[in-house]
């Protein structure tokens, strides 16, 4: 049996919730390719398929940038659509959205432009009015029916047909990057149940967004096409090489920023990047953002509903009140990880986890009793932070841009000057209001993420955490503003207001105030400055979003290491190797290796002597994920390190095709066969599954050498030797359990291998 050819079906291939060996993935990589490249010298028609090999690469990220493109357009027309149907029905066709109704009428006025007799709320089409108590009960009623209806939709679709569809599917990620094997994650089924139920999830009106999610429906369409191509089909270190580039076009799709995808995957989700995932993270991630660009799902030529463009240069001393947002954004990262952590382990421990669908009906009734008072949490996430993103222009009709004249009069206008010819822009009644409104949004928002985010529903959490930021910076924003206003004959704000401008942009104060917060649940630094830079076109501000960056991740790594993703991980018992986390500790391989002095003696095969009857009985006895081979039982010196899935496997595949093999034939490790009686039954030969450069360490190997090893090379378990001789093994859930001691947690935690 030749393992390069895989004669044997299943040879090489790993059990469900295991860890893939990194070293010899790579290895088989390279003598296919060492195979191809030989054999291109010999044939022209082997010299094309070497070229198509070669492309094969690109052409994959080609078809996962527009498949992921045009899902994640569809995404964002279903949901504008549907989060509409909550409050009314376009009569010229059910199927056009509120502002695409409106956008053929002849009779909207300006001021009113949302208004447009094709457009009935239910209230109209249900009690006749659009005004008064009766049609407030109506709207009211159907706006929480819609939301009911959504998010018991998602919730069932998610429980009966994909129970991995459900989350934001970034911790997961995370940890399939790093080598671990989640059989179904990125499947056909949950690709198709999650694309569904996000539309439905986030139409409901729940806090939760689609950024997240997106992230996994580009890695499920990676999964799916790797699997036409035989180079990443056969092989799961190549495969891990696409999902990085994936992921990188899940974020390019969800905020239009090709760059911070490339940068979100690089410094966020991948365990394994080298230069040429770079390359073609980058590509696929332009061919996605030019699909979603070709489908215009906003019709505005933007990728995101929440683009804007600031025209007003910020102040030396603005750097203060954004150094404030940042320290916000840290506090309440570290708040909502350990809230959402505990609620979290709530619901794992104890009943609340067997009534799932319950639980999003609950938290939805909740979600939507709570929110319709409030216009600014009755609106999608999205729609408040292009609001609250939004520079206060001539044009707008919002309370947040009710600023008063000098004459007195409300004007939406901003250059309103007064006498002293200053862009003064006092507070206006409706700005007070929207101060108000904001101020009780910004604390539903706080705690009700912390309830929605790990539901069984898909659930982003970009969108809130900035939807929680831009509220808070919004009222800092207006606050400062008025502040240099009232006081602008202060040394200190002289400077700021020029003749008929502004004198702050509050709407900067937002963005800032959304990259603090994202920041501090993510802890991610320079992908979210480049993300939020390309969301708003805005180069000249960041500066601004790195020192608010910066500043969150200070606090919030104070205040607690690791990132909601991470702990996410933590809780659901994953093994995976943070590569930011550091191991100061003075062990020593022995005080980790198995067998400790209490166990049994180490289980292990000899490289010949032990008969089909006794491996058998040694793999049906034990659990363990592979056995070293050594010479004898009395000299222990090591061969090499066979798998149980290759061994299980080519123990079958004698039986059933090898002549004469019955429980009392020998199994042999060696190269020459050892002189045997005649009338012995055949030996089952397995050399050719056995790996012979086992990674070994001796028994005064410090831990975090051991760990760095395991980190860098991706391994799923090192020997330990002494002279020679097989004393223990040491795997990487064992390094896990043994850092979990280490940093006083529960070491039964991780779960799995």
């Amino acid at each position: 049996m030749d393992l390069l050819d895989d004669a044997v079906p299943g040879i090489g291939t790993y059990e469900d919730f295991n860890t893939i060996d990194w070293v010899r993935e790579k290895s088989k990589d390279r003598d296919r390719h060492r195979e191809i490249t030989n054999k291109s010298k010999q044939s022209t028609v082997a010299l094309l398929l070497s070229v198509s090999d070669a492309f094969s690469g690109w052409l994959l990220m080609l078809l996962i940038g527009l498949m992921s493109g045009a899902l994640a357009g569809g995404i964002d027309i279903s949901a504008h659509w549907m989060t509409d149907l909550k409050e009314g029905v376009c009569l010229n066709g059910f199927w056009f959205n509120h502002e695409h109704c409106c956008w053929a009428s002849n009779e909207t006025t300006f001021q009113e432009r949302d208004k447009c007799p094709q457009w009935k709320s239910w209230a109209e089409l249900m009690v006749g009015v659009n005004e008064g108590a009766s049609a407030y009960v109506v709207s009211y009623f159907m706006y929480v029916c819609w939301a009911l209806l959504f998010s018991f939709l998602a919730v069932s679709l998610v429980k009966t047909f994909a129970p991995y569809a459900c989350g934001s599917g970034i911790p997961e990620i995370k940890t399939i990057l790093s080598g671990f094997i989640i059989r179904g994650y990125l499947g056909k089924w949950t690709l198709i149940i999650k694309t569904i139920t996000l539309v439905l999830a986030v139409s409901s009106g729940l806090s939760l967004g689609k950024e997240g999610p997106l992230v996994h429906v580009a890695c499920c369409c990676a999964n799916i096409l790797c699997h036409f191509f035989t180079k990443y089909r056969r092989n799961e270190a190549k495969r891990r090489e696409v999902l990085s580039a994936a992921s990188a076009v899940g974020v390019s799709v969800a905020f239009g920023a090709p760059i911070g995808g490339v940068l979100f995957s690089l410094e966020e989700v991948s365990y394994y990047f080298p230069l040429k995932t770079l390359w073609r993270s980058f590509f696929a991630a332009l061919v996605a953002a030019f699909t979603l660009r070709s489908i215009n799902p906003f019709g505005n030529s933007r990728l995101v509903l929440f683009y804007v463009e600031f025209h007003t240069p910020w102040h030396l001393l603005e750097l203060i009140p954004f150094v404030l947002l940042g320290i916000f954004g840290g506090l309440w990262g570290a708040f909502f990880i350990r809230a959402n952590i505990g609620w979290c382990r709530l619901r794992k421990n104890t009943r609340l986890g067997h009534y799932p669908v319950l639980e999003v009906l609950v938290v939805t009734l909740l979600t939507a009793v709570l929110a319709f008072p409030n216009e600014y949490t009755r609106m999608s996430s999205s729609e408040l932070i292009s609001e609250l993103f939004n520079d206060c222009g001539l044009l707008d009709s919002s309370k947040l841009c009710d600023y008063t004249g000098t004459s007195g009069s409300t004007s939406g206008s901003v250059n309103t000057t007064a006498a002293n010819g200053l862009g003064a822009r006092p507070a206006g009644p409706g700005l007070y209001t929207a101060m108000w409104q904001l101020a009780l949004a910004l604390v539903f928002k706080m705690f009700i993420t912390v309830a929605t985010f790990g539901m069984k529903v898909p659930s982003g959490l970009f969108i809130p955490s900035m939807a929680v930021g831009a509220i808070a910076g919004r009222l800092l924003g207006v606050g400062m503003e008025q502040l240099a206003i009232h006081n602008h004959e202060r040394d200190i704000f002289r400077g700021w207001c020029s003749p008929g401008a502004d004198c702050i942009t509050p709407g900067l104060y937002a963005m800032v105030g959304a990259a603090a917060c994202l920041g501090g649940v993510t802890r991610m630094t320079v992908s979210l400055v480049v993300i939020m830079f390309e969301l708003t076109g805005g180069l000249e501000y960041i500066v601004p979003l790195m020192a608010a960056a910066m500043t969150s991740k200070w606090v919030s790594d104070a205040l607690g290491r690791e990132s909601i993703y991470e702990a996410h991980i933590r809780l659901n018992g994953y093994p995976f190797l943070e590569a930011k986390e550091e191991f100061r500790h003075k062990t020593l391989a022995t005080d980790v290796m198995r067998p400790r002095r209490s166990d049994p003696p180490l289980s292990v095969l000899t490289q010949s002597g032990m008969t089909v009857e006794e491996v058998e009985r040694l793999i049906a006895d034990t659990t363990y994920s592979g056995f070293p081979v050594v010479i004898s039982e009395q000299s222990q010196r090591l061969v090499g390190f066979v798998l149980r899935r290759d061994l299980v496997i080519s123990i079958e595949n004698a039986r059933r095709n090898q002549e004469g093999v019955v429980s009392m034939s020998s199994i042999l490790f060696t190269e020459c066969d050892p002189p045997m009686s005649s009338s012995a039954p055949p030996a089952v030969k397995l050399r050719s599954i056995l790996d012979l450069s086992p990674f070994t360490v001796t028994v005064h190997t410090p831990m975090e050498i051991v760990v760095d090893i395991f980190r860098k090379l991706g391994l799923r378990q090192c020997l330990v030797i002494q002279n020679g001789r097989l004393l223990g093994i040491i795997t990487k859930k064992d390094i896990l359990k043994h850092m979990a001691q280490m940093a006083n947690r529960d070491p039964d935690s991780i779960l799995f291998n």
